[in-house]
């Protein structure tokens, strides 16, 4: 099974593979401020000159908005 590849930086790569997290409805697992987040990934927008990444918790239904430029790394999950 190949490796998931994880995101360190906004590459190009990187917002193609957001997109497609976003319009599969995947699983996309984030660290920002030394905390890790697997959400489902659910709308990619612009706000405020930021790009920000909504996503569901699973286990609570509850949306969180994530500031791409704060993110440490993340990976879209299988």
């Amino acid at each position: 099974m190949p490796a998931i590849p994880e995101f360190r930086s906004l590459t190009p790569e990187a917002l193609d593979a957001l997109e497609r997290a976003v319009r599969e409805r995947r699983r996309v697992a984030l660290m920002r401020r030394g905390t890790e987040y697997v959400v489902v990934a659910e709308r990619l927008e612009t706000a405020d000159r930021d790009e920000v990444l909504e996503g569901r918790l699973p286990m609570t239904g509850e949306t969180l908005a994530f500031r791409l430029r704060e993110l440490e790394s993340f990976a879209v999950l299988p």
